[in-house]
């Protein structure tokens, strides 16, 4: 059986799914009669269960004959390919006997194997269909003969084969060319010693594309000096052999060379051609090769016009990702001549997908220069101007995380080169009032303070935008520009006087009395009276009457309606700002303001905080908690307007001290990017040039004591730079699961590797007992969204041995999942069958976790739409905020998205959390931990989990518990 089981697994190149006929496999003999049935539906279910038989193990010497007599010569097309695949699988030699194998053995000599004598008549029913009028069946049966392995059976068919090279049909001459390259791969040269040069004459009066490819495969692989001298005598015409020949003359291209690079100058000329090809395939091929094979400029430029080209003519994603790719892996080594390019790749943003954009936007910023700045933003500006002028559906695809995208962009391009940010800026102050104004202030607010000569006339156009901004958070901001860098008499009275348009005058509470008489009045009355009906009589006539629907009023100013609606943080920053509006004033000189001025325009602010005060005690909203510190900050105003000592000691810090610490903010962003930036540079070996490198093999036998001590793989690793052997191993180590006991019959553990979406588990299994164990399966089952997709198989593990079995489990979504399973054999001594239960597999949902970042807007943006939320109580033994912090970015393989000094000290710590999985799920966590005094200065707080589905939220929850009730208490 086991001798059938290994001729199968060497001759068969396909499989069939189990129990392909109905009721069971029958017999040999019932098999055999079915062959000799005259009903070809019979013979083809016949010959079917003898393949599924001899699939199993089962050897049916008997059906050969049959198949030989019954079937090999009918002319029913399934029948005829059931016989190529039973072909395939039956045995083709005859067993060797006990005493051929001594010999064989004995006299040290390879055991000659004894073709079965009916495959003579085998291989003349194949010449027969190799001869046959059809060409369809004469190219099938070749494709058939690509599959066969022995010589004996090919030996006899080589003329037949020839001959086909030479048929009228393209179909035979293609795959009769193939048939030359298995044959001359199989038996070299003994079957067909000229075979190289018959192709070559066959390549020279070939015009069939499928036919020239497979001929020209077959001098590739097996005549590569013929190959290379059919390619310089037709160099002119490649581009005529369609797009399989050219993909192949680009690998014999790249084989050659890299064997020998000065072939290299043969190749230019076809490779240059190729990149001009109208298939998409054939000039990325082309580009790529071109790139690895040179770095001249000329070769690097045409390459990157070419993937220029791809990258706009091509609609499907996946090519225009693959090809940025590449772009990018240019950039790295040739920025230069990208530059030259830049306006092409930019030309893909015109691409609905969010992510291509974000892919172009990420190549090209960073090669932006002096020289062409002016094109990128004018690019950048019209893209920005489309996402609210068009109402294109790319565009409403793109939304606005592709708007924020451009004005990132924007901000980054307008930081490295000032000539250009003026005019930036004026474009996206349009913006402040669409979804994406966010960033357009923030990018406004880090303009006004870098760069002062654009001040005034940003500052003009932000108080001529102010009645657009709809967004608190927006208002904010621009209420904290004008406070802070309004300095001249001019632009301090028209901001003041818009700021105060724009919010009226006090009170900023809803009249709830003129709304009740208005109730009233808006109730519905029956009113009656007396009408004359058309004869002249008098009648009662009662009437239902309900008053007009009431009238939104449309006229209020947006940042009316904001403090009205009760938004106490907006009225504080509102304070603040006219608070320093008015110091300023009052600085300057009686010729450039008037006294009587600042007295009105101190007057109008100490009534509006007065207003403010009334509506943060009355309004009820979200923002009640802030009432106190909205009090606390509006009194401290009051109080700088109105007393004198006050105002000597705090108008320094409220006119100077916001711009110093909003600086020292732009400073630390600009030297994280740097650090950023210098972590993705590629690190350099420390190993200096002339440092030796010392041979274990070369050192001579009389060395001294401490030179046996050397090792020349630390060596090699100081000289390649690579240290991270050991931290590979011990990685490995963590993730090696037991999954029985040491006393068990079969001790079980499990190497579990996760490669994004799928997990590969490889189960070794060792027997310890002196008794041959059978059939035995692990059989796995998984909790969670796991599915197994590769189970193991059925292994026979002798006396003290083991077996290494392999399993395969693909991943959905990013959750806590379990693995758990069952050991059953049989021992071969008892008979008896035994079951082993198996340890759980835990996975890990930091496997899938990946540290990402995201802007502030997007964070609060996902924060109100992600509905799952898991919140965590602190507790722990660390005492230190930041430490916490970092302990829990560090377990949870998150990014922290909110600077903090190392050095701060303090009571009260708030950060947030991103993360991205494999999967494209986002991981939101905000870390609230306060030090308390008067519980042992331990820590307390709360720290919550969003995430849009349940899975992420409740894992990662588990895994935040876990890792801060297992720290260890710190040792003072």
């Amino acid at each position: 059986m086991a001798q059938a089981i290994n001729a199968n697994e060497s001759y068969c190149t396909f499989t069939l799914a189990s129990d392909v006929t109905a009721g069971g496999l029958p017999s040999q003999d019932e098999i055999s009669k079915d062959l000799e049935s005259n009903d070809p539906k019979v013979k083809r279910h016949a010959l079917k269960a003898a393949i599924m038989a001899m699939l199993g193990g089962e050897a049916m010497p008997k059906i050969l004959m049959q198949v030989i007599r019954f079937c090999i010569n009918s002319d029913d097309k399934p029948l005829k390919k059931l016989c190529t695949l039973y072909w395939e699988v039956v045995p083709k030699y005859q067993e060797p006997t006990s005493d051929e194998v001594l010999r064989a053995a004995s006299s040290g000599q390879t055991l000659q194997r004894k073709l079965l004598p009916e495959m003579i008549l085998v291989c003349n029913a194949l010449r027969n269909d190799l001869i046959h009028p059809n060409e369809y069946v004469r190219g099938s049966m070749l494709r058939f003969l690509c599959k066969v392995k022995d010589e004996e059976i090919l030996g006899p068919l080589v003329p037949s084969i020839k001959a086909c090279l030479e048929h009228r049909h393209q179909y035979v001459r293609k795959n009769a060319a193939l048939a030359v390259f298995h044959a001359h791969k199989i038996a070299g040269d003994t079957l067909m010693p000229d075979a190289p040069e018959l192709i070559e004459a066959f390549l020279m009066a070939e015009t069939d594309a499928g036919a020239r490819r497979n001929a020209f495969l077959m001098l590739f692989n097996r005549s590569e000096d013929l190959a290379i001298q059919y390619l310089a005598k037709n160099i002119d015409d490649v581009m005529t052999f369609g797009d399989g020949f050219a993909l192949l003359v680009l690998e014999l291209t790249r084989r050659v060379c890299r064997r020998d690079p000065n072939q290299k100058s043969r190749f230019v000329r076809v490779l240059f051609q190729m990149l001009s090809s109208t298939s998409a395939a054939v000039s990325y091929e082309a580009a790529w090769t071109l790139v690895s094979l040179s770095n001249a400029p000329t070769a690097v430029r045409a390459a990157a016009t070419t993937y220029a080209t791809l990258l706009n003519t091509q609609n499907d994603n996946n090519v225009k990702l693959i090809v940025l790719e590449r772009l990018e892996e240019l950039k790295k080594k040739h920025p230069k001549i990208l530059q030259e390019i830049l306006m092409d790749i930019l030309r893909a943003l015109s691409s609905p997908n969010p992510d291509i954009c974000k892919k172009v936007l990420d190549v090209t910023m960073d090669i932006v220069t002096a020289r062409n700045v002016s094109d990128v933003i004018a690019t950048l500006k019209r893209e920005v101007t489309k996402t609210t002028q068009e109402n294109d559906t790319d565009m409403e695809s793109k939304g606005a995380v592709y708007r924020n995208m451009l004005i990132k962009a924007i901000h980054g391009c307008a930081i490295r080169f000032p000539d250009v940010a003026e005019s930036v800026v004026h474009v996206l102050m349009d913006f402040l009032s669409t979804d994406g104004g966010i960033q357009v202030v923030a990018f406004v607010r880090a303009i006004v303070e870098q760069y002062p000569p654009l001040r005034p006339s940003i500052l003009s156009k932000l108080l001529g935008s102010l009645e657009d901004v709809s967004n608190n958070n927006v208002m904010n901001i621009c209420l904290w520009i004008l406070g802070e860098y309004c300095t001249s008499a001019d632009v301090l009275e028209e901001a003041f006087g818009d700021v105060t348009k724009q919010l009226g005058e006090p009170p900023f509470v809803k009249a709830e009395d003129v709304k009740k008489e208005k109730d009233d009045d808006a109730a519905p009355k029956l009113v009656t009276k007396n009408v004359i009906l058309s004869d002249g009589t008098y009648a009662t006539q009662t009437v239902y009457s309900e008053s007009k629907a009431p009238v939104e009023e449309q006229s209020i100013p947006f940042l009316r309606k904001m403090i009205i609606e009760g938004d106490i943080f907006l009225a504080s920053v509102l304070s603040a700002c006219l608070t320093k509006l008015c110091l300023r004033a009052a600085d300057l000189s009686a010729d450039e303001i008037s006294p009587a001025t600042v007295k009105d325009m101190t007057v109008k602010t100490i009534l509006i905080m007065c207003g403010i005060i009334k509506m943060a005690e009355v309004t009820v909203s979200a923002q009640k908690s802030s009432v106190s510190d909205c009090k606390e900050r509006v009194t401290m105003c009051c109080r700088v307007l109105l007393d004198p000592k006050t105002n000597v000691l705090l108008k320094e810090t409220l006119l100077n001290e916001g711009k110093t610490t909003f600086s020292k903010l732009l400073a630390t962003l600009k030297e994280n990017e740097a650090a950023e930036a210098k972590k993705k540079e590629q690190v350099i070996p420390t190993t200096q040039p002339d440092d030796l490198i010392h041979f274990r093999q070369l050192l001579s036998s009389a060395v001294q004591g401490g030179d046996l001590d050397l090792d020349d793989g630390a060596d090699l690793s100081r000289a390649t730079g690579f240290t991270n052997a050991g931290n590979l191993l011990s990685q490995e180590l963590s993730h090696v699961y037991q999954l029985s006991g040491f006393a068990d019959p079969v001790y079980a553990e499990a190497l579990v590797t996760v490669r994004d979406y799928d997990i590969s588990l490889e189960i070794l299994v060792i027997n310890r007992t002196p008794n041959t164990l059978s059939n035995l399966t692990v059989e796995l089952s998984t909790m969670g969204d796991m599915k197994i997709v590769e189970r193991p198989q059925s292994h026979t593990i002798g006396p003290l041995d083991q077996v290494t079995i392999r399993a395969s489990i693909k991943v959905s979504s990013t959750e806590t999942g379990h693995i758990f399973g069952t050991i059953v054999y049989e021992d071969s001594v008892t008979n008896d069958k035994v079951y082993i239960n198996l340890n759980d597999i835990h996975m890990d949902i930091m496997d899938y976790i990946r540290p990402a970042t995201c802007t502030d807007e997007m964070f609060r943006s996902m924060w109100a739409e992600f509905e799952w939320e898991n919140k965590v109580a602190i507790t722990t033994s660390i005492t230190g905020l930041i430490e916490f912090l970092d302990h829990i970015v560090t377990s949870t393989n998150m990014k922290c998205l909110t600077p903090h000094d190392k050095n701060e000290k303090g009571s009260f710590l708030a950060a947030n959390l991103y993360a991205r999985s494999v999967f494209g799920e986002d991981a939101l966590v905000n870390v609230s931990v306060e030090k308390k005094d008067d519980n042992d200065g331990k820590l307390a707080g709360y720290i919550r989990i969003r995430s849009k589905t349940q899975g992420i939220a409740l894992s990662l929850g588990d895994r935040i518990t876990s890792v801060q009730r297992g720290l260890p208490p710190k040792q003072g």
